[in-house]
């Protein structure tokens, strides 16, 4: 698979707790994205962060229920993003989504 030089970035921000078909959201993008075949998705968990309801979620060790925050990134052509989107906001019940220019400068291995 080939990702165009001029790419684009899909960033999705949502709660771990955030779930979608009994499942946990950012799971669930994720496997969409595989099955639609996207180039790839990589899941990051925050350690602590606030979003529209200035709610701060944090890992401190007594409590029991984080929802720590969870960030979603694709990188792909902006024809594939663009034909993801409906997808994603069909699953999404919450959180932000964000689109910018990236440049691919490397992607798989190099070839030798």
């Amino acid at each position: 698979m080939r990702i165009p030089r001029d790419a684009v970035l899909l960033r999705i921000f949502v709660g771990e707790d955030a779930k979608f078909d009994h499942r946990p959201l950012y799971e669930a993008i994720v496997l969409k994205a595989r099955e639609v075949h996207l180039a790839g998705a990589t899941v990051l968990r925050g350690p602590m962060g606030f979003g529209h309801s200035s709610r701060l979620h944090t890992t401190k060790i007594l409590r029991l229920s984080e929802d720590l925050p969870v960030v979603i990134e694709i990188v792909d052509s902006q024809d594939k993003i663009d034909a993801f989107l409906p997808v994603l906001e069909k699953m999404m019940g919450g959180g932000l989504v964000t689109l910018e220019k990236a440049q691919v400068l490397q992607y798989g291995e190099n070839a030798t």
